[in-house]
This record gives structure tokens, sequence and C-alpha cells, in this order.
């Protein structure tokens, strides 16, 4: 290394030190800094966005008529807006092997029609992606594959092209000449990306970028990228062949969306109507304690989910709260509030909380039915089989009203659900409707029911 100057950069947000640290200043991530080579002054140019010579009006602008079109698969148009834009960049992360590769070769093969498209591989050979595409029964001729990791080739490539969709696999085997450090670097992710997005907004061209996670779940590198491209998505499993993506920034579009695949031989299928897709087989029976229904609404949909909750005497009088699919945290109040206002002797317990089919739950409206779980599984008493319940806790043990009513009541109506519990009674409907003012009556409500 002699000759070459050493610096420090941080992995999540770029910034680079003389020295190692254990924190950044910055981000505040800790353990982030990674030794790489000082970057050399880069002799080329940057792909510059440029539209005339002089200013004109905004109303003189010439739209394309085209500038959105959809991909063929549904529920990705959902989560991008509608469709993809025309000089726009994406950025797909999620864990190995979840099928990052195997939904852009289906987007890319549903763009075909009608488009140029190229598969860009810096990890698998021709043959490889070959073989998964065959596997998939796809048109292989209207595919083009180019197998190049060099940053300044693939821009050369790009700008004498008339390619409309490209998609480049991985975002981290890019490298650049003009950047001494490895491939997968913060520099090389950086710069490589800055060139990619810059010549195919130049030229018009629709760009996916497919990246790595780390550990934590993040997109691995500096969060520069996220800023850079127009829209994030992520790809994540949440039981058996269930994937779902999700955006977490989109200019062109809603992030609220989420859209719905199950995996099989043929690859990635979308799931058009998944209304009752999260919720276990109900019989005609009573169900176990613990369990309780209630419908969620992502973007556009509404469908139902299952919540399953357990407690057990905690061990060393230190209780505990197991929680993946809901935050720790939105459990422990909703505890809280059983035992201040219901009245229940909850906090000597060990509490475990779950959702049917893995899916993670984040909105205020889901925390009626977890207190009527959790007051289900401590006293043992199960829940109403035809009932569901929607509705926001205050600290105060109120039942606060939630928004987007009419989809709830539609989507439960639809699954032969008979009664409901809610903030308030809305309007007419075929579902008994019991609105509850405090958690207290929505617990008298269900022993009612019992």
């Amino acid at each position: 290394m002699k000759g070459k100057e050493i610096q420090y950069v941080c992995s999540q947000c770029g910034r680079s030190e003389s020295k190692w640290l254990g924190r950044c200043p910055d981000c505040g991530s800790w353990n982030s800094f990674e030794e790489e080579v000082a970057k050399a002054q880069p002799s080329g140019k940057r792909a510059i966005i440029s539209t005339q010579a002089s200013p004109i009006a905004l109303e003189a602008v010439a739209v394309d008529p085209l500038y959105r079109f959809e991909t063929g698969i549904s529920e990705l148009d959902r989560v991008l807006g509608g469709g993809v834009m025309r000089g726009s960049s994406v950025l797909l992360g999620g864990e190995p092997g979840i099928g990052k590769s195997t939904l852009m070769v289906q987007v890319l093969s549903a763009c075909s029609k009608g488009r140029s498209v190229l598969y860009v591989s810096g990890e698998e050979s021709p043959s490889q992606v070959k073989l998964r595409a065959q596997r998939l029964g796809l048109d292989l001729k209207r595919i083009d594959i180019f197998c190049d990791t060099r940053c300044e080739v693939l821009v050369k490539l790009l700008s004498s092209s008339t390619y409309d969709v490209v998609v480049i696999d991985s975002l981290q085997t890019l490298e650049s000449e003009e950047i001494p450090s490895p491939a997968g670097s913060v520099n090389q992710i950086r710069f490589s990306s800055t060139m990619l997005v810059g010549v195919c907004k130049q030229r018009g061209i629709s760009l996916f970028l497919i990246g790595h996670v780390t550990k934590e779940g993040t997109l691995a590198g500096p969060k520069v990228i996220e800023h850079l491209v127009d829209t994030v998505v992520y790809f994540e499993q949440v039981s058996g062949g269930v994937r779902l993506i999700r955006s977490t920034k989109n200019r062109y579009g809603s992030v609220d969306e989420i859209g719905i695949f199950t995996m099989g031989q043929e690859g990635l299928k979308p799931v058009v109507n998944p209304a009752s897709f999260f919720i276990s087989e109900r019989g005609d029976g009573p169900l176990p304690a613990g369990i309780g229904f209630t419908s969620v609404v992502e973007g556009s949909r509404s469908f139902l989910v299952e919540i399953q909750a357990l407690t057990t005497q905690a061990k060393g009088g230190y209780s505990r709260i197991y929680s993946d699919r809901i935050e720790a945290a939105r459990v422990t109040r909703v505890a809280a509030i059983l035992e201040r206002h219901a009245g229940l002797r909850i906090g000597e317990q060990d509490i475990y909380v779950n959702v049917g089919g893995g899916i993670k739950l984040s909105e205020v409206a889901i925390e009626l039915p977890l207190a009527l779980a959790l007051w289900s599984a401590l006293s043992n008493r199960s829940l109403p089989n035809n009932m569901a319940s929607f509705g926001e806790l205050s600290l105060a043990g109120e039942v606060r009203t939630v928004s987007y009513y009419e989809k709830r009541l539609k989507a439960a109506q639809e699954l032969g659900f008979k009664r409901i519990v809610l903030p308030r009674s809305v309007g007419t409907s075929k579902l008994a409707q019991h609105p509850v003012r405090t958690i207290k009556e929505a617990i008298e409500v269900c022993q009612s029911l019992a």
C-alpha cells in the first residue's frame, strides 16, 4: 500500500475520515467506517441531465403521452404508482435468494413486447441467466444480455443504444477505473450509480438497480444512493412462498401500496385478490383463546389479518415481550392500557404476539384487536368466531376513530364476518356494529357475545 493514501469511509452516509472512528459524526452509525484507498480525482465527466441552452416557460415543455408504461406485472405496477416512468431509476433491495433476479427477468420479458430491453449481469454468466429464463418459460428472443461490470463500458453502451428498459444486477458489482477502491465500496457504488442514473435520465431509459441488503435489513451502501434514485423498493419474504414488495420512497406514486406474490416453479405470480390471504382457515367451531381478526388497509386495498397472542407467567419476576410482526413498543403500550383501564394483571406475564401469514403491521387501527387478543389469551376466553374489530387506543383507554371505515367494513363483510367492534357506528351495513368508547366497553361486548 506504499504510496497510496488510506481513508476511512462510512458505509451508511459516505463521510470520509483520515482515521477510524467508532461512531459516524454525520449519521450516528456505530462501527460503520471501512478502510479504503483514497479516491483519486476522476478525470472523466459526470453524466449531466441537460435540456436546452436557455430557460423556457414551464407551460411550453412538451410531455410525452407515453411517459409511463406498465410492466405487465400488476402487483409491481401497483407499488410503482401505476407503471414505470420513462427515464426513472428504481432501486430494488432484498435478501439473497428471495427472487430479485427472477422478478427482474420476468419484468424484462413482459416489457419486451414492443420495447427493447437489456439485462446486465455482474453476478451470473449468460448461460446461468438463460437457464433461469428457460425454467420460467420466458421468450428469450427479445431479451438482450450483457455481462460487464465496468461503469465506463456501460455508460458508453447506454449512450449509443436505443434500449427502453435496463436492469443492472447488481449494484455492488459495478466498478470504475476512475476510483481505486474495490467493487462494492462506498466510493465505487456512489460514483457508478451517479453515472448510470445520469445517462439513463438523459436518454429516457428506465433503469432498475438490484441492491444487496445488510444483516439489519437495510440496503447496503451509502444512503446517498437512495436519495439519487426515484424509487426504492424492498422485497421481503413473509411465509412459505409468499413475497411482499413495498416502496419506502416513490417520486411518482404512493409509498402505502404493497405487492403480494407467490413463488412457484414458474417464478413469481401476483396475488390479485389478497382479501383473505393472511387468514388461516376458520371453521364453525370456537376460536382458540388469543386469536382475533382485524381489517387493515394498505394503499388502495384492504384485507383481513389474524392477530395471535399468548401470555405465560413471567419467570424471575421480569416480564418480556416477544413480537417481531407488530412493533414491541406498541405491544407494551397496549398492555399498559389494559392493566390500567381494564384491570388486567398483565404486567406479570410474558407476552408473545404474532400475525398470521407473517405480514408486518404498523397502522394504529390494529391496537383494539391486539388488546382484545391479549385479553382473550390472558382470560383464556375465546373471541367470537364471526367478529372482527379495529380502532386506535389512547393512553386514557379510549377507542379512537381511524380512517377508511367503508373499506374495512366491506372487507370483513365479503369474508363472511357478521359482527364488528369499532369506535363508532358507520352508516348502514350488513354487519352488526358494536360501537364502543373505551377498551373496557369493548371487553364487555366480547364477554356478552362469547
